[in-house]
């Protein structure tokens, strides 16, 4: 079994636990390269998982790096919250273990490509795990999005901007927006209006099949389009956001004991009280 280790090297937490789990993962699985940069060329590796050190984020920027070759990610969680990163440091072993005997389970989640054209040129592509957002920006006055789907035009949204999630996503900004919960796996999109001045404009899910175009009509001079949490460009009032379905997968191995729902009960701690609990990956000797 042959892994690469990726993680985010300006957290200190992030390195002392790399640095103190090597020795074990070097027992199950040869390390082809070990990078807490972003900066190393991935495309040249041949490995069967990459294991991500970190949060949510950490997850975000090994999914930029491997770009177009995605590799199934075991997700160690070391941060906050981790809704993609929810396997403890001290249930790794017994996860490679698992993987020496058989085949782990890897489920696929939707990835989006959003492109930026300008005067009829393209500005740039990136590919896309959790969101696309317009977001508002000084003197912070109404903005106006217009929604295109298949080139037909949907409506367009007075607000302080619009984000188009994915289910991976739908746990992020959209749902602090006041999106919907979509299940990771579904082929979905979910479009969520940032404080829209039109009560009636609520949340919107749609296929992932649809290619959906989003103008601003009237941007502020720091209107952004912003891309998985990064500012990518201030956008002009012929920008074109052009946004579909990508080609690659997002693959993340599920642990045994890890469910979905587990995951919201525990994640954004929802009340109540469960007859049974599943208890973590055992240690297999």
């Amino acid at each position: 079994m042959k892994v690469i280790i990726l993680g985010y090297g300006g957290r200190p937490d992030v390195v002392r636990e790399v640095n103190r789990l090597k020795s074990t993962i070097e027992r199950h699985a040869e390390i082809l390269v070990i990078d807490l940069t972003g900066e190393v060329d991935l495309s040249q590796y041949q490995a069967d998982f990459a294991i991500v050190f970190g949060g949510d984020g950490s997850i975000l920027r090994a999914a930029r790096q491997m770009g177009n070759r995605q590799l199934p990610v075991i997700a160690v969680n070391l941060g906050r919250l981790g809704f993609l990163a929810d396997i403890s440091p001290h249930e790794l072993e017994a996860l490679l273990v698992l993987a020496e005997r058989g085949p782990l389970p890897v489920i696929d989640h939707l990835m989006l490509h959003c492109e930026l054209k300008r005067d009829g040129e393209s500005c740039g592509s990136w590919l896309v795990l959790n969101e696309v957002a317009i977001l508002n920006g000084p003197p912070f006055s109404l903005l106006d999005v217009e929604l295109w789907v298949d080139h037909d035009l949907a409506t367009v949204y007075s607000g302080d901007g619009l984000i188009l999630a994915t289910p991976v996503g739908s746990t992020a900004h959209s749902l602090s927006a006041g999106g919907p919960i979509l299940r990771k796996d579904l082929d979905a999109v979910v479009i969520s209006p940032i404080s829209p001045h039109t009560l009636s404009n609520r949340p919107v899910v749609d296929s992932a099949d649809r290619t959906y175009e989003l103008r601003v009509l009237n941007p502020q001079p720091n209107t952004m389009l912003v891309i998985d949490g990064q500012a990518i460009d201030t956008l002009r009032g012929e920008d074109c956001v052009r946004v579909r379905r990508a080609e690659p997968r997002f693959q993340l191995v599920s642990a045994p004991g890890h469910s979905y729902y587990r995951t919201l009960r525990e994640k954004l701690g929802w009340g109540g009280h469960t007859r049974s609990s599943v208890p973590p990956i055992p240690n297999i000797p």
